[in-house]
């Protein structure tokens, strides 16, 4: 699924506007002219201008602290991203987010992982199959989970991957055996563990690592060769950036 992002980053600011303003001034966005000095994924310096807006004073407090909130947050998500990113260049795997982000700002979130240099896991529920612990615990294993899958696909004729996750050795071996998906998650496996699991699966799956993995030890998961890391810190214990806005 293609996702519009600024679309949607709009429909976001517009309710966000709505929940802020109240009865106040509804037209800050489209009544001050702004200035931009930096794009979308440019680097930042301390004291750097960001951008400038003129306008009626009232419109431009009005929406100080709702832009502020949004600067701040997505540049924190994109900062941290591109921290972990440059970690593993010199590697071929790639940094995923998570659906671990704040409710109903998920796009956003998702968009400042993007400008960061990381890509996107699936948006929700409804672009992908994720088959979790709970879901395996619940079906009576890892086949019935997968079978079940499929036919809940085959019945509603959706065209959906299917990731599972993975919590030992012995439910990698159940799925290499059973096949019929398209990734597979190794959860809190070690580096190590990694390296003996990607073995096993011989490029026959895409691989995804997830589960303890920090910038202390992120260059240890990318070295073993797994295809994906997904961090759910990157959108839900990120530290924002401290910007502010300055009349002149």
């Amino acid at each position: 699924m293609k996702t519009n992002f600024i679309e949607e980053i709009d429909k976001i600011i517009t309710l966000a506007l709505e929940e802020d303003l109240g009865d106040g001034d509804h037209t800050s966005l489209s009544t001050i002219p702004e200035t931009a000095f930096k794009d979308d994924g440019d680097v930042i310096e301390v004291g750097d201008v960001i951008f400038e807006v003129k306008g009626k004073s009232i419109s431009i407090l009005s929406a100080e602290r709702l832009a502020l909130n949004f600067l701040q947050r997505m540049s924190g998500i994109a900062t941290a991203t591109r921290q972990i990113v440059d970690l593993i260049k010199a590697t071929n795997t790639t940094v995923l987010d998570t659906r671990k982000t704040t409710p109903n700002l998920r796009i956003v979130e998702k968009y400042a992982v993007k400008v960061g240099g990381g890509a996107n896991h699936r948006f929700g529920l409804y672009d992908m199959i994720m088959i979790k612990d709970n879901h395996v615990d619940f079906a009576g294993g890892v086949v019935p989970a997968i079978k079940a899958c499929q036919q809940y696909l085959k019945q509603k004729e959706k065209d959906l991957k299917i990731e599972i996750e993975v919590r030992n050795f012995e439910e990698l071996q159940q799925v290499l055996d059973y096949g019929q998906v398209h990734r597979i998650m190794l959860d809190n496996f070690t580096p190590e563990q990694t390296s003996e699991a990607l073995t096993l699966i011989n490029h026959r799956f895409e691989t995804e690592s997830s589960g303890n993995i920090t910038i202390h030890n992120i260059l240890d998961y990318a070295k073993t060769g797994v295809d994906f890391i997904s961090i759910g810190a990157l959108t839900h214990h990120i530290k924002s950036l401290d910007l502010s806005l300055k009349a002149i």
